[in-house]
């Protein structure tokens, strides 16, 4: 029997040469993290939200390029489950395409100070459905993402 599910957990870890506060702000503050979490060419944003707070949501709507290998809509809903300011939050999110979920993940954010500024760590559990982008393609968003908001903060975020 072929599973109908693929489970999976990565972690990824940057360095950043700015304080704590000024990448976990990265996250929490809307107008900053809009900058960052979708600036690519690749996609047009149609909707952002953001709530930070433990019981807050976060909403994103969006469609990739004509290059990208998914086309249709794509929304991101989320709900913040744990918050410590500039140290860490947890957050659960379903991706839907079009509508049909394809995944639900729950991924944690430390932020850490170090002797050259922060040390983020992201962790990402997810469960990936039948037509998702599984845990490769998920690795590689929140790769560029990240990396992303290292050129942000490099600009002046």
């Amino acid at each position: 029997m072929e599973p109908s599910t693929v489970h999976s957990t990565f972690t990824i870890e940057r360095s950043y040469p700015h304080s704590p506060e000024r990448v976990f702000a990265a996250f929490a503050d809307p107008e900053k993290k809009r900058r960052w979490f979708a600036p690519d060419e690749q996609v047009t944003v149609e909707k952002f939200e953001l709530d930070f707070r433990v019981g807050g949501r976060e909403h994103l709507e969006f469609k990739m390029g004509p290059s990208a290998p998914i086309s249709g809509v794509i929304t991101n809903n989320g709900t913040i489950a744990d918050l410590v300011p500039n140290k860490r939050f947890v957050s659960a999110y379903i991706m839907a395409l079009n509508g049909r979920t394809f995944s639900v993940s729950l991924v944690t954010i430390e932020v850490l100070p170090s002797a050259a500024g922060t040390d983020l760590i992201c962790t990402h559990q997810g469960t990936f459905l039948e037509g998702s982008d599984g845990p490769e393609g998920r690795k590689h968003g929140w790769t560029v993402l990240l990396d992303n908001l290292g050129k942000a903060l490099a600009d002046g975020l």
